[in-house]
């Protein structure tokens, strides 16, 4: 019963969404009082016989008599269904693109990422491309207008080189608006000066800069409260003392830098813990070598705390011996979700990559407004809070957007 409820209130839910974008273009439209009158009182009998009969209306205003019934439909008519949905969707996210931010036709987005591989570099990029759908639905761009965009960067994190020729590429070619995430907090100095020189807004996504006056905005997560909250599940594991490892990304990252800060902070309240080991992974030769050299040193060892993606799935392919370190990751990918489910993780504190990328090309497209008032309106700083992702709430479909997927 409560699962029929829940898919009832969900269509229902999707069904006035649709309604109400639909409805308010036919005003917006429709000069004729007495079509305006007719519509209301579509929208009116189709609300009551929601409520007068448990049922729900689809999106062209046929009647489905009980949700129940769904799962009875033939095949074809399930996918034309799923499909209509889909496309409501769509197109409510498209109507809530603030159209009065006035964007040149045929603008270019030119995104460097701090890496393009990887679960969570790869739904950051799906967020970008559907911002971009939206924005030239909204707009009603197409063909040589529509508002197009590039999306490069190293495979791997650590290669700074890869991605300052990137970018120095990217600049040279005049992009209406840049936007990245930075693998070295100091190393782009010269090419925002370079873009700010040609006019070009720039908007960073992930990992910020240390000069950010040249930055016209930051989408991110809240790097800080990601080590806190990964120092509070794993105090609390260990019953608050005991030898702890820190194994991260590259120090010269500033998320890194910003989660490890946390993660330090709040073990102060917590006296009789010790970090006995920071590993970073720019400043070893091998951070698998190194990390299995500090599980030797330390058979005492009572918990790990890796900083990202690549260092939480890298430390899980370890041999650990009979007694494991209680080991708190971050992201929640497809191996951290199965270490979790099979006891071997305690809990990631996870991102939502998607809506970093959706934000960030949104908070793009007002930058590179033409209208300067409103390209300097744009919110400097939007950080997104993380979520704790355990055994106990893994399967609970509102942490979906946290937990990614190959």
């Amino acid at each position: 019963w409560r699962r029929n409820n829940r898919k009832n209130s969900e269509k229902l839910k999707n069904w006035l969404d649709y309604r109400a974008h639909l409805y308010k273009n036919i005003f917006r439209k429709e000069e004729n009082t007495m079509k305006k009158a007719a519509v209301v009182v579509l929208l009116l009998a189709g609300v009551a016989a929601v409520a007068g009969e448990a049922g729900i209306m689809d999106g062209f205003g046929n009647f489905v008599a009980d949700v129940q019934a769904e799962d009875e439909l033939p095949d074809n008519e399930k996918a034309q269904n799923e499909s209509e949905e889909v496309t409501g969707e769509e197109e409510d996210s498209a109507s809530k693109i603030d159209t009065s931010i006035t964007i040149g036709t045929g603008s270019r987005i030119a995104v460097v990422s701090k890496a393009t591989d990887g679960e969570y570099w790869k739904l950051v990029h799906r967020g970008m491309e559907d911002a971009v759908k939206d924005i030239n639905t909204a707009y009603d761009f197409s063909s040589d207008d529509a508002v197009t965009m590039t999306f490069e960067g190293p495979s791997d994190e650590q290669d700074v080189e890869t991605q300052i020729n990137t970018l120095d590429a990217v600049i040279a070619e005049n992009p209406t608006v840049l936007c990245m995430s930075a693998s070295d907090i100091e190393s782009c100095q010269a090419q925002l000066e370079a873009a700010s020189e040609n006019g070009i807004p720039v908007v960073v996504f992930d990992s910020n800069v240390n000069e950010d006056e040249l930055v016209a905005a930051f989408r991110g997560t809240d790097n800080t409260y990601v080590g806190k909250l990964a120092a509070e599940k794993l105090a609390d594991a260990i019953g608050g003392s005991g030898k702890i490892a820190v194994f991260s990304a590259q120090e010269k990252t500033e998320s890194s830098q910003k989660r490890v800060e946390g993660f330090k902070e709040t073990l102060m309240d917590y006296p009789d813990i010790t970090i006995v080991s920071e590993l970073y992974t720019d400043k070893v030769e091998d951070m698998e070598t190194a990390m299995a050299d500090v599980l030797n040193r330390y058979p005492d060892l009572s918990g790990v705390f890796c900083t990202n993606e690549d260092v939480s799935d890298l430390y899980l392919g370890l041999d650990k011996g009979e007694k494991a370190p209680v080991m708190v990751g971050v992201d929640a990918t497809t191996v951290q979700q199965k270490a979790i489910a099979d006891g071997q993780e305690l809990g990631t504190v996870s991102q939502d990559p998607y809506a970093i990328g959706y934000q960030t090309i949104i908070a793009a497209a007002q930058a590179m407004s033409t209208d300067v008032q409103k390209a300097a309106e744009v919110e400097k700083n939007v950080l997104l809070e993380p979520e704790w992702i355990d055994a106990s709430n893994i399967s609970d479909e509102t942490n979906s957007n946290y937990l990614y997927s190959k």
